[in-house]
């Protein structure tokens, strides 16, 4: 009376997908476009993915996608896609344009009668992580760095104990290649001694 019954297909368990994510805008490529940076997406997804590339920007995925559009939607398309990627040129230049602008200062700062602390203001404008870099300070220069609000408040700067403005300047210009030397700037400042 014992039958031998095949066992029942179980239910398999979903297997986990794997989603490949932009290096550039940090979406999945399929979402590209709406994170405003698509010309870079596309180059990003070209060099790293270039099945996935040639899947999403062929010429039949393209034509494809805008055939089931209406007339109207197809010209909707094509002028929004016109305005973003002018759009992304623009902020890509105004972004460059900052970045050679901005000014980098290095002063040498009077504490107290021959003790000095140099500070570096403007890194941070460069797109560099301001503790990392007084981390490079310290263990370069053998000193105390730390990261501290400017007098104005409104931004942050590099403290560094002792007179080694000119080193860091050589520093700078040395390892920060997207820096240009005629942006760092070297000054003195001297306490106001008071009247009396």
């Amino acid at each position: 009376m014992s039958e031998e019954t095949a066992p029942e297909s179980a239910p398999t368990e979903p297997s986990a997908r794997k989603v490949i994510y932009c290096g550039v805008c940090t979406l999945p490529p399929e979402y590209c476009e709406f994170g405003g940076t698509v010309k870079k997406c596309e180059e990003w997804l070209e060099e790293h993915h270039p099945d996935m590339h040639a899947r999403l920007y062929s010429d039949e995925a393209v034509n494809a996608a805008l055939s089931t559009l209406s007339l109207d939607a197809q010209k909707r398309a094509a002028k929004d896609a016109a305005k973003k990627s002018a759009r992304a040129a623009t902020l890509e230049a105004r972004e460059t344009e900052r970045k050679a602008s901005a000014k980098i200062l290095i002063k040498r700062v009077e504490r107290n009668k021959r003790k000095y602390v140099t500070v570096v203001s403007g890194l941070d404008a460069h797109g560099l992580d301001l503790k990392k870099v007084a981390k490079e300070f310290g263990k370069k220069f053998a000193t105390g760095s730390s990261v501290t609000k400017n007098a104005s408040g409104l931004g942050e700067e590099i403290t560094v104990q002792g007179d080694v403005s000119d080193e860091i300047y050589d520093f700078v210009t040395e390892n920060y290649e997207g820096i240009p030397e005629e942006n760092v700037d070297c000054v003195e400042d001297k306490k106001k001694k008071g009247a009396g």
